[in-house]
């Protein structure tokens, strides 16, 4: 397994179980403690990833994100509303449930 296939599984896991401990994802991938360290940093550029401590501590990902929903940038939204004054009432409302179906995950 390559590591960007690692990280993609890695990924899979933390959104199925919303949180995991590096210890359990170490000995899941058979790879070591700083290798999880290294995918989780690299992973948490691209995904709204975040560190529990304590007892019930892990590496968590935000409950609202699914890894496949497709997210709309902050700029592609505002551009998406800034052409809502050209369309019909009609055309409004069907620009506004793409705008709820795709709201990105600020």
């Amino acid at each position: 397994m390559t590591a960007r296939e690692r990280r993609r599984a890695i990924i899979q896991v933390l959104c199925d179980r919303r949180k995991e401990t590096r210890t359990n994802l170490a000995f899941e991938f058979g790879v070591s403690l700083r290798t999880i360290d290294y995918d989780i940093e690299k992973l948490s550029l691209k995904y709204p990833l975040y560190t529990q401590f304590g007892p019930n501590g892990g590496i968590c990902v935000v409950e609202e994100f699914n890894l496949n929903k497709k997210y709309l940038k902050k700029e592609q939204t505002d551009f998406l509303e800034s052409l809502m004054d050209r369309l019909s009432l009609e055309e409004k409302m069907k620009m506004k449930m793409i705008l709820i179906d795709l709201k990105n995950g600020e």
